[in-house]
């Protein structure tokens, strides 16, 4: 089986090619046979009457020598007869077989008439012709060893056979060329992409499906591109952000392998470990949770539920986070029945306000607001805490990003809680944003679409 793309093009081509001009060849000469041969027999009634005007014109021994030295006994054979079964002939045969004629056909020449004979085909054909000579009456027939006309068509036939596949392979070779030139392109490239190079230039200018594929490929090879240094920066955040527990983990169980450690370092040391076991922990189960989200796999479930009730239920479940530091909350929150997921939401604001409380200020102030529209619910939740640097912004919803790298041991936390948050709200078809000024506090705004629940 041929595998080649230009091989197929090149064979299909000359096949079609070759195939197209012989079947071209043989319709029209099965068209113009007519023509042919009646284009053959008038130039051999020409050639006939040519020669019996000689007769007439000179004697018949005069007649005869001249006859038997014309250029034209090259083409043709002629028979001149006297009776039905004598006959004289001029010109050479060539290997060419000889009409029969029948003595019917002599015997009409002879009474006066003109005897026009077609055998099969245009290659063998002979006219008869009355001769009068200063002997008597005779009968003439001319007879063609090749018919000029059928000679010259079939050598054009073959010369444009020649011809057109001898220009069409130039012209397909060439075309080929140009046709294969971006699909080695595009080999090249997945070859160096299959490597781990993204580093690739078609430079491919076509239009048509070649130039949509090319399109296609590029935007692939910058997708993959981004995937793959999506998956560096996690394997290099996952690597650090479970580093840093393994090292306290295996540091202090060393530590408490030593026989002198006092009662109270050891306590300590188990409560750290049980901390760090349970911030990788933590850490995993939002490994998982950013996942399923992010696969989908895990199917809304859509209810209706009071939004502005959900929001306080959430404010009163972590009063121990912001009555210690003397935090208040402002809140604007008028009722609204809204069809949502609840129990993927209720994450979302939990992350939100736990963020607030943990960057606000003791003795700070929590803004919570809703406002309904005839499309969306929008949420605002500010604090006065230490904001977010206008570089970090853009990436505050990336996982393991933490936008305080300064107070990084400060503010515990893996940098996956606004991931999942963002993934959620994508899933509710919604939009987040931040608006933030450090040293003067953020605003996360959340826009969600009325949702009409389905049974």
């Amino acid at each position: 089986m041929i595998k080649s793309l230009y091989t197929r093009v090149v064979l299909i081509f000359l096949v079609s090619t070759i195939g197209g001009t012989i079947i071209a060849f043989f319709v029209a000469t099965w068209a113009f046979e007519e023509k042919l041969s009646e284009n053959s027999q008038i130039l051999m009634r020409n050639f006939g009457q040519d020669i019996a005007r000689i007769y007439e014109a000179i004697p018949s021994r005069d007649a005869d020598k001249f006859v038997s030295g014309m250029k034209q006994l090259n083409s043709y054979h002629i028979r001149i007869y006297e009776t039905t079964d004598r006959f004289q002939s001029f010109g050479a045969l060539h290997g060419h077989k000889p009409a029969v004629i029948a003595k019917e056909q002599v015997m009409k020449v002879l009474a006066g008439e003109m005897v026009r004979v077609r055998m099969k085909g245009v290659t063998v054909t002979f006219i008869g012709l009355p001769l009068k000579t200063d002997m008597g009456t005779k009968a003439m027939f001319v007879e063609a060893l090749s018919p000029p006309s059928a000679s010259f068509v079939f050598k054009w036939g073959l010369s444009f056979v020649a011809y057109a596949l001898i220009t069409g392979s130039l012209f397909i070779l060439i075309a080929s060329i140009f046709l294969i030139r971006p699909i080695k392109k595009l080999t090249k490239a997945t070859r160096r992409i299959a490597s781990g190079d993204f580093n690739v230039k078609l430079n491919i200018k076509q239009t048509g499906e070649l130039g949509t594929l090319a399109r296609s490929f590029e935007e692939m090879m910058h997708d993959l591109q981004q995937l793959e240094q999506m998956r560096r920066e996690f394997v290099t955040n996952v690597s650090h952000e479970v580093q840093s527990p393994l090292t306290s983990i295996s540091g202090y169980a060393i530590a408490l392998k030593q026989a002198n450690v006092a009662d109270k370092d050891r306590i300590r040391y188990l409560d750290i470990i049980i901390a760090e076991a349970e911030r990788m922990s933590k850490m995993s189960d939002s490994l998982l949770k950013l996942s399923l989200l992010e696969s989908q796999s895990q199917q809304m479930r859509l209810t209706a539920f009071r939004l502005d009730e959900q929001i306080r239920r959430i404010i009163v479940a972590i009063q121990p986070q912001w009555s210690t530091r003397n935090i208040d909350f402002e809140l604007h929150l008028p009722t609204i029945i809204f069809s949502a997921d609840h129990d993927l939401l209720n994450q979302v604001w939990t992350n939100i306000i736990g963020n607030s409380i943990k960057f606000s200020q003791d003795g700070g102030i929590i803004k919570v607001s809703i406002k309904q529209d005839i499309k969306n619910v929008t949420v605002r939740i500010s604090d006065s805490g230490i904001g977010i640097a206008p570089e970090d912004q853009k990436r505050i919803f990336e996982r393991f990003f933490k936008a305080d790298r300064s107070h990084s041991r400060k503010y515990e936390g893996s940098g996956m809680g606004l991931a999942i948050v963002k993934q959620i709200v994508s899933l509710h078809q919604g939009d987040i944003r931040v608006e933030s000024e450090p040293g003067r506090g953020t605003t996360f705004i959340v826009t969600l679409p009325i949702i009409t629940p389905t049974e």
